[in-house]
């Protein structure tokens, strides 16, 4: 008979070791700090006496932003703050004495979803939109929808990587929303 006990709890650990709770696995999209601007933000850069060189750029496609005077300045993964250090450094830099730069975003670049949802496509970025909050910007999910998950693609650093997560997962600017079908 003890054996059979023995016998019971070897079957039946590994079965509840394989138990899964229904929720998203580890997120392997990271949670990100502050902000970096990248292609597709605009932001408006302030230069405190200087009216003309005060207005709104957008990132190009190299992660710069094209600025009279100085010409082309990186700004891809900075944030406002370090952007405007850069632009104050660069115009004092024979052009400017004590120059007073602000930075700050004007428009977020859009996000992506597709999948089942009643309307895919690119749209404009909200701070601190959700996953659900997306998918209600794209008219809601779809009659087949998997309405517990949903997969993100986010580029960290110089890779793009995919995670499954929750709906109240944060969304970023460029961020790709896939909504699964549900299957029965």
């Amino acid at each position: 008979m003890r054996w059979l006990r023995l016998l019971l709890l070897f079957l039946v650990l590994p079965l509840a070791a394989c138990a899964i709770n229904g929720k998203p696995s580890t997120y392997l999209v990271e949670v990100k700090g502050p902000y970096g601007l990248d292609t597709g933000d605009v932001v408006r850069v302030s230069v405190y006496g200087e009216a003309e060189l005060s207005k709104s750029y957008r990132v190009d496609d190299a992660g710069a932003l094209a600025l009279p005077l100085i010409g082309s300045v990186t700004v891809r993964g900075k944030t406002t703050q370090m952007a405007a250090a850069e632009i104050t450094t660069a115009l004092a830099a024979g052009y400017i004495r004590e120059p007073s730069v602000a930075v700050e975003i004007e428009t977020y670049r859009p996000f992506f979803i597709q999948g089942a949802v009643k309307t895919g496509g690119q749209f404009a970025y909200v701070y601190g939109m959700t996953v659900r909050a997306a998918i209600s910007t794209a008219g809601g999910f779809s009659d087949t929808a998997d309405r517990t998950k949903a997969v993100v693609y986010r580029r960290q650093g110089k890779e793009m990587v995919k995670g499954i997560v929750g709906l109240d997962f944060p969304i970023y600017p460029g961020d790709t929303l896939v909504i699964s079908e549900r299957w029965l």
